[in-house]
C-alpha cells in the first residue's frame, strides 16, 4: 500500500506527510533568495562561458570525466531504483557518472534554498510536490518546457502535472504521489453485517451509523480534529479556496460558504468516533491496531503500521476511495508526493535533463511506483500496483486530487501552530460560533501571507 510500499515502511515519509513541510525560516529564506538573485543574474551572463546556454548545441558522444549530482530525500532511494536508474544512465551517457546523495526532511527548504544559490548547486533535486511555487519564485528552477517531448509531459496525469507549474512555466516534472483514502477493519464491517464499501457520502453516513451501534466498535470512524490534510480535502470538495484577493492582496477566505460547509461535513464526520478535536492523526494508526476502530482516513504506510502492531490484523484492512456526493466520483482529497527539479545554475543540464528522462521511463517509473506502492505519474504504469489494495483505491481518487494554494509563501500558512485547523476547526468541532472562528482564522492567514 502506498507509503509504506509493498515492500518495507519509510517513517520519513509519513514524517513527512503529517507535517507542515518544513517551512521556511524567514531570516535564512531572505538570504538564500538575496544570494540566490545575484547568482542567477551572474548565471545568465555567464551561460555561454560556462557552454550550457540555452541554444541547442551538439553533445558530445564521451561524457568521461562529467559527474551529475543527484539530491534525493532520505527513503525516496531504493537501493533497486537507484541500481537501475544509474545502470541506464552510464549506459547511455558513457563515462558519466551519477550521485546520489541523500537529504533529510528536517529543515530541506532553507537547506535546498542555499543549495539552488551556490554557484555549483546539485544538478537534480527532489522536491514537496507543493513548494514548487517557492523555489520558482526565487529563481532557482531551470524551465522544463523544451524538455516536455523528451520527458513524455503528455502522458502525466494532470492533477499531478499540476504541481509542477507556477506562472504558466514548467519548472518540475512529476514523480510520484500518495493520498489519503479510507482504511476499514473488515471484521468489524462484516460483524455489522456490511458486505460492500460506500460509493456515495449518503451511504457512508448510513454505514457510519450501522457501525456506531455494532457491538465491539468504539469508533466507527476515528477523525482526529486537526487532521489538517484530511480537512483540506474536504475544503477542495467543497469548492473552498481558503484564500481570495482583495485590493491586490491575498486574504484568508474561510468565512466562506464553501469553507464552513465544509467544517461542518468534518465535524459530523468526527462524531462518529473518540478521537480527539485538538489533536493531529499521529498516532492514529495505534489506535486502529487494538481492533476496535471500524473506519479511518489513512495513508497506505499507516495499514503497514497497524499489521506490525497487531499481526492478527493482517489480511482484515481494506481500502475504499472518500466517497463523493454522488458515485460518479469519489471526493476530492490533498495530493502530497515528489517532483524532479533542475536547478538554474547547473552546469550539466544536458545531463540533468537526459537523467530525468532515464529516471522517469516507463521502467523505471514503474519500478520506483512497484517498491514504495506510491502512485506513478501516469496512470498507463498503475499495473505496476497490482496487489496494493491502498494504492488500488488511491487511483480511483486520483484525478480528483488537488492541492493547497500555489503561492511562494503559503508555508506561512502552515507553520504551526496551523490556523486553519487550531483557530477554525477545533472551535467548530468544540461548538464554538463557526462564523467567528473562520474570522479569527482568516486574519492569522492574512497575515501569514503577508509576512516576508
Amino acid at each position: 500500500m502506498p507509503r509504506r510500499r509493498v515492500v518495507t515502511r519509510r517513517p520519513s515519509l509519513r514524517q513527512r506527510r503529517r507535517q507542515p513541510r518544513r517551512h521556511r525560516r524567514a531570516a535564512a529564506a531572505a538570504a538564500a533568495a538575496s544570494a540566490l538573485t545575484v547568482c542567477a543574474a551572474l548565471t545568465l551572463s555567464g551561460c555561454d562561458a560556462l557552454g550550457i546556454g540555452s541554444g541547442a548545441s551538439a553533445q558530445p558522444t564521451d561524457w568521461t570525466g562529467k559527474t551529475i549530482t543527484v539530491w534525493l530525500m532520505k527513503g525516496d532511494d531504493p537501493a533497486a531504483w537507484t541500481d537501475s536508474v544509474r545502470t541506464d544512465f552510464t549506459r547511455a551517457y558513457p563515462g558519466a557518472t551519477v550521485k546520489f546523495v541523500e537529504q533529510q526532511w528536517t529543515d530541506i527548504q532553507q537547506t535546498l534554498s542555499q543549495a539552488l544559490a551556490a554557484p555549483i548547486p546539485p544538478d537534480v533535486v527532489e522536491i514537496g510536490n507543493t513548494q514548487t511555487a517557492y523555489y520558482a519564485d526565487l529563481g532557482g528552477l531551470l524551465d522544463l518546457s523544451p524538455y516536455n517531448k523528451e520527458l513524455g509531459a503528455s502522458q502525466w496525469t494532470a492533477s499531478m502535472s499540476a504541481s509542477t507549474v507556477y506562472k504558466g512555466v514548467e519548472y518540475a516534472a512529476p514523480w510520484y504521489a500518495g493520498m489519503r483514502v479510507v482504511m476499514y477493519d473488515k471484521k468489524l464491517w462484516a460483524a455489522a453485517g456490511l458486505t460492500r464499501t460506500p460509493a456515495t457520502r449518503a451511504e457512508w453516513f448510513h454505514d457510519l451509523d450501522v457501525l456506531k451501534a455494532t457491538p465491539g466498535v468504539d469508533s466507527a470512524l476515528y477523525l482526529p480534529g486537526q487532521n489538517w490534510y484530511a480537512f483540506d480535502g474536504f475544503l477542495q470538495d467543497a469548492g473552498a479556496d481558503i484564500i481570495t484577493t482583495e485590493d491586490g492582496h491575498q486574504v484568508g477566505d474561510l468565512d466562506s460558504k464553501a469553507a464552513l460547509s465544509a467544517a461542518q461535513l468534518f465535524k459530523r464526520l468526527q462524531s462518529y468516533g473518540t478521537a480527539p478535536a485538538d489533536q493531529n492523526e499521529a498516532n492514529q494508526d495505534a489506535v486502529f491496531a487494538k481492533g476496535r476502530t471500524a473506519t479511518m482516513i489513512a495513508m497506505g504506510y499507516e495499514g503497514d503500521a497497524v499489521t506490525a502492531a497487531n499481526p492478527k490484523l493482517n489480511g482484515e484492512i481494506g481500502w475504499f476511495p472518500i466517497p463523493g456526493a454522488t458515485a460518479a466520483k469519489p471526493a476530492k482529497t490533498f495530493l502530497g508526493g515528489s517532483d524532479l527539479a533542475i536547478p538554474l545554475n547547473s552546469h550539466n543540464r544536458d545531463l540533468a535533463a537526459g537523467f530525468l528522462r532515464i529516471a522517469l521511463d516507463d521502467d523505471n517509473e514503474a519500478l520506483f511506483a512497484k517498491l514504495s506502492g506510491f502512485l506513478p505519474n501516469r496512470s498507463s504504469l498503475y499495473s505496476a500496483l497490482s496487489g496494493n489494495a491502498y494504492a488500488q483505491a488511491a487511483t480511483k481518487a486520483a484525478d480528483y486530487a488537488g492541492y493547497t494554494p500555489f503561492l511562494p509563501n503559503w508555508g506561512n500558512v502552515e507553520q504551526a501552530p496551523n490556523p486553519i485547523t487550531q483557530l477554525f476547526l477545533t472551535p467548530v468541532l468544540e461548538g464554538k460560533d463557526p462564523q467567528a472562528a473562520a474570522k479569527a482564522a482568516d486574519q492569522a492567514i492574512t497575515s501569514r501571507l503577508s509576512a516576508q
